[in-house]
């Protein structure tokens, strides 16, 4: 493992009360691997406890999900309401990639009695966080690309080196993970015309549009896509290097609708994106061009799930406004066909093939550089 920068650890003294991360800030989330380890958010010399560690992790997964080989090693390759999945590196025999998970409190099902076999075989590591809040599409969620390393024991109670992990790493208890997310303000909105060979465009701060690809295929249908019961009617559910998934439906209830890249689409698992009506399927202007699995700004770095709550009394937000909450969260807005006015996306749950066959255009608006209050 290569040397990285060496930590000043005052979390392991005092924990001191930080608000919520918003756009354009840097942060570490540090997970102390072991029954009971604390989960902490880490912003200069202050941090805030949001979790702990029910089950550590003490294995990895050598047949991840097929778009986890578009992740770079040794980062995060998912980031969802329901799961955060960091690939190590890729697996020669399956092609994918080697990855562990951390779990949210609602997807911990085992007898306490089994705990010392069911730790054994964990590649995950579940917490008491429960999903779509904390490191789970709240306010402190990585972005694809975030990279992982481990905090290695040191000679003194001060200081401790941390190292990027290599592609054979496996977690153990014990080990203290860290995660570096760094969210920039990277354009005011996304958009889709939703046709087929419809333009995608680039909205940047103080700038015109950029057209920047096209869809291949529109979305027409809304699916029961399961992460979606915990993400709210225009919040994105999840990002990994080969989707972009929006919730249609209320948290409760399960619906929702993908944005993938062309590759992707045609992988072996995916037919359905191909024959069915619930996935857009989106690529470069140029089809000589290389995909977009795993890149900027769609499947790397900058679109992550985000809901702050305008009424909450949590440590984390109660320096924020209900106005920088709700800045600080992406929204999917729609516009219809015939229509000028961009207006929430419809509310549809379950499985609808036809619900979304007016939607002229989407667009993904940015999280807002506010302040604190």
């Amino acid at each position: 493992m290569k040397n990285c920068t060496l930590y000043l650890l005052p979390l392991l003294v005092v924990f001191a009360l930080s608000s919520a991360v918003l756009a354009g800030e840097t942060f570490t989330i540090i997970i102390e691997n072991q029954r009971d380890g604390r989960i902490l958010v880490q912003r200069g010399a202050d941090a805030t406890e949001v979790g702990h560690v029910l089950v550590p992790c003490n294995a990895v997964n050598h047949n991840g999900f097929t778009a986890s080989a578009w992740a770079a090693d040794g980062t995060v390759c998912a980031t969802a309401v329901n799961a955060i999945h960091i690939k190590v590196g890729n697996s020669t025999e399956t092609g994918r990639g080697i990855v562990f998970s951390l779990q949210p409190a609602e997807f911990l099902d085992f007898d306490p009695a089994d705990y010392g076999s069911y730790y054994s075989e964990s590649a995950s590591v579940f917490t008491d966080i429960p999903a779509g809040t904390g490191i789970f599409g709240g306010p402190f969620a990585p972005l694809v690309g975030s990279p992982l390393s481990v905090l290695e024991e040191s000679a003194t109670d001060e200081l401790a080196q941390a190292t990027e992990v290599s592609p054979e790493y496996v977690p153990q208890a014990g080990d203290t993970l860290l995660i570096a997310v760094s969210r920039s303000p990277a354009a005011d909105y996304i958009e889709f015309d939703n046709g087929f060979g419809g333009l995608i465009s680039l909205k940047r701060a103080g700038e015109e549009p950029e057209v920047i690809g096209q869809v291949l295929k529109p979305v027409a249908g809304v699916g029961r896509f399961g992460g979606s019961i915990y993400a709210g009617v225009g919040r994105i559910r999840a990002n990994h290097p080969g989707v972009v998934c929006v919730s249609t439906s209320p948290i409760g209830e399960i619906g929702g609708f993908q944005i993938i890249p062309s590759h992707h689409a045609m992988s072996p698992e995916m037919t359905f994106a191909r024959t069915l009506t619930q996935w857009m399927v989106v690529g470069p202007l140029d089809a000589r061009e290389p995909g977009w699995e795993g890149a900027a700004p769609l499947f790397f770095g900058n679109l992550y799930p985000s809901y702050l709550p305008l009424v909450s009394d949590t440590p984390e937000l109660k320096s924020i406004s209900a106005l920088n909450r709700l800045l600080g969260r992406f929204h999917v807005l729609g516009r219809m066909r015939g229509s000028d006015e961009w207006t929430a996306l419809p509310t549809v749950t379950g499985r609808a093939d036809d619900a979304l066959v007016d939607l002229a255009a989407i667009r993904i608006y940015f999280p807002m550089p506010v302040g604190a209050n």
